[in-house]
């Protein structure tokens, strides 16, 4: 592998949940790193003084040319910036391609190409697999989004296959969780109450990875000679809903819970109602109908085979681990 040492690393889309851990990782493996950030994001998790920041305004062309063609060029671009909810698909489609689309770009025209440019997709940029026999899903499967989130991750990885004219790497994650995040907190804080809400009577696999893990992975893929592939990024098994439920229990000294499964119809008419309001009131809603047809999914199987083989990808931190490091960060934050 590459010594990445000394390099420079640019972080697209760095004051999010994973962005303050990517650039932590960078320093920590001593690369010379820049993060880009809007004129309005919180800092709160970019503190380090040996960061350089790069204020970009993404619905401006002119600015962040100017702004780019006035840097020296990065040797690595790891592009975080995305979307997770949004009002409706217009939305999703400009923040998680279009600005993906413009960014690389201004790339080309002020000769800033780097060496490599990782680009955090998502698993449900794959859509539903087999949701009889819960074969894993896989890198090489062919991509049949059903949500306009995924559909949006789609739409970018093509740009970067055919389009973009860069070197890329393109990583597929299930569902990062860690401290600082909110959707899985969100379940950790019902679980601290007693109730854990599941979504449907089938049987429903859940994978997940842990930000460190996940963050490493990155650094580890582009340290590889690997260059225009895809992973799926997720630890090597899966977990049932009761499991999940009783390792947060666990982690929060043994809480008793009560279990409540709603029926697909019943979470159905709540997702709707919630997105509604949200637009009403020009907000974005955890929970829509987007996200519905997430939860609906049974089967979130992964199989990690390329990415174990081309750069050594091995997580270290199992769910009990990264819950219980989760959940001691919540009641920090609690007190």
């Amino acid at each position: 592998m590459t010594s990445l040492e000394g390099k420079s690393v640019l972080i697209v889309g760095a004051g999010g949940f994973i962005g303050g851990f990517i650039a932590e990782e960078a320093l920590r493996r001593h690369m010379d790193v820049t993060v880009t950030v809007r004129a309005t994001t919180s800092r709160r998790y970019l503190t380090d003084p040996r960061l350089k920041f790069l204020v970009l305004d993404y619905d401006d062309r002119a600015a962040m040319t100017a702004a780019i063609e006035n840097c020296d060029r990065w040797d690595y671009v790891i592009y975080n910036l995305g979307a997770t909810k949004a009002l409706n698909y217009l939305d999703f489609k400009r923040i998680n391609y279009e600005y993906l689309r413009t960014f690389t770009e201004v790339l080309r025209q002020t000769d800033h190409i780097p060496h490599r440019l990782l680009y955090m997709s998502s698993l449900s940029a794959l859509g539903t697999g087999d949701e009889k026999g819960y074969t894993p899903l896989r890198s090489d499967m062919t991509p049949r989004p059903d949500t306009r989130y995924g559909q949006s991750k789609i739409m970018a990885e093509q740009h970067l296959e055919h389009f973009a004219g860069i070197p890329y790497i393109i990583f597929r994650p299930t569902g990062v969780y860690g401290p600082h995040e909110q959707d899985y907190l969100m379940m950790v804080k019902s679980i601290d109450n007693h109730f854990d809400f599941g979504v449907g009577y089938r049987k429903q696999m859940l994978t997940f990875i842990y930000v460190d893990d996940l963050v490493n992975a990155m650094f580890d893929a582009l340290a590889s000679d690997v260059e225009n592939k895809k992973y799926i990024i997720s630890e090597p098994r899966g977990y049932t809903q009761k499991e999940f439920r009783d390792i947060v229990s666990e982690a929060l000294g043994g809480k008793w819970v009560i279990p409540i499964k709603l029926p697909m119809w019943a979470v159905w008419i709540a997702s709707t109602v919630a997105e509604k309001i949200a637009k009403w009131q020009c907000k974005t809603s955890t929970l829509n109908r987007d996200k519905f047809k997430i939860m609906r999914q049974r089967n979130w199987n992964a199989d990690i085979s390329d990415a174990v083989a081309d750069f050594g990808f091995s997580p270290r931190i199992d769910l009990r681990e990264g819950v219980r490091r989760t959940v001691k960060a919540y009641r920090e934050n609690k007190k």
